[in-house]
């Protein structure tokens, strides 16, 4: 679950000492849902852009944002999300974080509606020849030639409050 992935010892220790253990504890002893439901994938595939980040052997953490049109990033299974990855500033971090760490957080917004969701995976980059059926499917029209393509297997997911996000349209 989400709360078993993000609720370290010191996490737990931050919410007894602020009062808040009892409200999230349930997410920790709740069973996961086995996979994305409905509302999951109609959010999912009507996103332009997310945020995913990767760590990098140094540990640390980097963002990096990916769009495309609507529809770009596609649900393969309620346990697989993928896309494809087009050439661009050809820096590589994520491919080359990927290569020792596979685990990615992913950060999915939609101002007007000020809902958010949280996914954290683990994530295999290869390069589209290898698999041509799956670089059709997940290419986007006009978009270039696909160079690599990402799947995140989903360990966890979780809907953000709504709370302070200012509707943006």
């Amino acid at each position: 679950t989400f709360g078993k992935l993000m609720f370290t010892p010191a996490v737990i220790a931050e919410q007894e000492l602020h009062g808040s253990r009892d409200t999230y504890a349930r997410m920790t002893e709740s069973p996961a849902p086995k996979g994305l439901g409905e509302d999951e994938v109609a959010f999912l595939v009507s996103r332009a852009s997310f945020y995913m980040a990767t760590v990098s052997e140094t540990g640390w953490p980097y963002v990096q944002h990916r769009g495309g049109p609507r529809g770009f990033l596609k649900v393969l299974d309620p346990q697989t999300i993928g896309f494809a990855d087009y050439r661009g500033n050809r820096q590589y971090v994520s491919k080359g974080h990927l290569s020792g760490d596979d685990r990615v957080s992913l950060f999915f917004m939609d101002y007007p509606r000020k809902a958010r969701l949280k996914i954290m995976g683990h994530a295999t980059m290869q390069p589209a020849e290898d698999a041509p059926a799956l670089a059709t499917y997940l290419a986007s029209l006009d978009e270039g030639r696909v160079e690599r393509l990402v799947t995140i297997r989903i360990a966890a997911f979780d809907w953000n409050c709504p709370q302070f996000i200012t509707p943006r349209f």
